[in-house]
């Protein structure tokens, strides 16, 4: 029976590291505060395949997740981003924040009635948008222009995760076996990179995340461009190419 509750014990993990990420960030520990939503994005990684391990899927654990997300990587970043930045734009800033969040919601709960695919998201998941826009708040100090390029980046991410873009499903992707012998490997190395500073953590998770996010935009026009000369021709096209 305990380990029936094993997922959902991590989900409200996620959603408890999403306040304390809040907390934080409203003691000016920004870099805190990102790093917390970056470890909530494990978490959410986690409970899914605890779940699924222990068969311990449910409805309950689904929507406690979605809830969940919507805490940790709608709420949270958005609110590390206005103390950040936006609270200096006035109104403009307040209407940023707010709109952030709501695409999240909107994402989350399209995800929830839609049809389940095997193969992809439509739209860029909440989990990805949320961590490239805590981490991207912590870029204020580096970029000159962040005044204008942090609000347009997050209301980019905002469209992105409402859009029809379609984004990899990685959970679904299936991990060779022989491939574990290599995860110690990419582990000590990654410890060297963060432990001797020859790369900052929150630079690296925004890397991987914003080309993930840039992927799936480029995939789509390429999936349009396809799409608009095919159908001159009256051939089909197929879409899983184009993930």
């Amino acid at each position: 029976m305990f380990t029936k509750a094993i997922p959902s014990v991590l989900t409200l993990g996620n959603l408890v590291i999403g306040m304390v990420a809040m907390f934080v960030a409203s003691h000016g520990r920004y870099d805190s505060a990102a790093l917390l939503v970056v470890i909530g994005m494990f978490l959410d990684g986690l409970d899914g395949r605890a779940a699924r391990l222990l068969h311990a899927e449910s409805e309950f654990g689904k929507q406690l997740d979605s809830l969940s997300d919507m805490v940790t990587f709608g709420v949270a970043p958005s609110f590390i981003m206005f103390e950040v930045m936006l609270r200096h734009l006035g109104f403009i800033g307040l209407v940023l924040a707010i709109w952030f969040p709501m695409c999240g919601a909107m994402r989350l709960a399209r995800f929830n009635v839609q049809t389940k695919s095997s193969h992809f998201f439509v739209g860029l998941p909440i989990t990805a948008a949320g961590g490239i826009l805590a981490t991207m708040a912590l870029s204020r100090p580096v970029l000159h222009p962040a005044i204008l390029i942090l609000p347009l980046g997050m209301l980019l991410l905002s469209f992105l995760m409402i859009s029809n873009v379609r984004y990899p499903n990685f959970k679904k992707v299936a991990i060779p076996k022989s491939s574990v012998v290599l995860i110690p490997v990419f582990a000590i190395g990654f410890f060297i990179l963060i432990k001797f500073h020859y790369v900052r953590v929150d630079w690296l998770i925004f890397g991987i995340l914003a080309i993930y996010a840039v992927y799936g935009m480029l995939r789509g026009l390429q999936y349009q461009t396809a799409r608009r000369r095919q159908m001159k021709s009256g051939e089909d096209v197929d879409s899983t190419k184009y993930l």
